[in-house]
């Protein structure tokens, strides 16, 4: 067994082992779903279809009292929870916060029908959050393609991206900050390459469609603060996905700190190399510098 293969079962190892002595409340989003059977089995693998989108709630023994709603990458094709969504709960569980990760239905490549399901998912279910009003501050998580659901969310959290269902499609969707793993920003030329970019227009779109889904393109001075890391060497999101998303951040005076990496590549999680597994603890620093309570 090869040092990569060995670190990967001692991964899933991990991630059984807590999975298994730790319960896990289940919340389905939306009035007649049925909450999947069994989500910690599908929490271990690789999601390829999400039909029916769910939270799975991590609570830690002591409370700080601050929420995350946290959504995997996969380039919309599928969902890496194994290992990037399911691992970051169970480690940030363990500092106190609450975890919310959210499974969420992947569009079909070119549908415009289907583009905003992502967005849809993630607004109801940080609604969802702040109805129980158990929590001082509630922020949102992503990486890759689940950093573009984030930022998404953070910049445009008062666009309806679904209709209505019910009282709790009142509340506000804002998060109170948003981190971003490598994410994926804009879709505009020329990082307009990723596979995200490709399942959610598939070509087919014009200069102003490109520009609403650009998260650089949508900050505003109500965007809340970020925290972004990212490696150099990534080839499958370039980092000039953050530095631009950083750059418009910088120009509304938003607070927000930028985490270089000059190694790394892409899909790291909690981190693959000495330099990437900086980010939690460098995350824990920063938003205990913001929220001072």
């Amino acid at each position: 067994m090869s040092i990569k293969q060995y670190s990967v079962f001692v991964l899933i190892f991990i991630i059984s082992t807590a999975l298994q002595a730790q319960p896990i409340d289940i919340i389905s989003l939306w009035p007649n779903d049925t909450a999947p059977k069994s989500p910690k089995h599908q929490l271990k693998k690789n999601i390829k279809t999400a039909p029916t989108p769910f939270m799975a709630v991590y609570t830690p023994t002591q409370s700080n009292h601050t929420a995350i709603l946290v959504m995997s990458g996969g380039g919309y094709a599928h969902e890496v929870v194994n290992k990037e969504g399911t691992p970051t709960a169970l480690w940030l569980q363990q500092h106190g916060f609450t975890l919310f990760e959210l499974v969420y239905r992947l569009p079909s490549i070119g549908q415009a029908s289907t583009r905003d399901l992502p967005f849809a998912d993630a607004q109801r279910a940080i609604r969802l959050i702040k109805t129980t009003g158990q929590y001082r501050h509630i922020g949102v998580m992503g990486f890759s393609a689940g950093g573009h659901v984030a930022g998404m969310l953070a910049t445009q959290w008062a666009k309806p991206f679904y209709n209505s269902v019910d009282s709790t499609d009142t509340v506000s969707a804002r998060p109170d900050f948003a981190v971003l793993l490598y994410p994926v920003v804009s879709m505009q030329a020329p990082l307009n390459h990723t596979h995200a970019y490709k399942v959610l227009f598939n070509g087919n779109s014009n200069k102003a469609l490109l520009s609403q889904y650009s998260v650089n393109m949508n900050v505003t001075a109500n965007t809340p603060p970020m925290f972004i890391a990212h490696a150099r060497d990534d080839t499958i999101s370039p980092i000039a996905n953050s530095e631009l998303l950083h750059q418009a951040l910088q120009q509304h005076h938003i607070s927000n700190q930028l985490i270089v990496f000059d190694r790394g590549g892409h899909g790291w999680g909690l981190g693959n190399n000495t330099e990437t597994k900086q980010w939690p603890a460098l995350f824990l620093q920063w938003q205990q510098q913001q929220f001072h309570d």
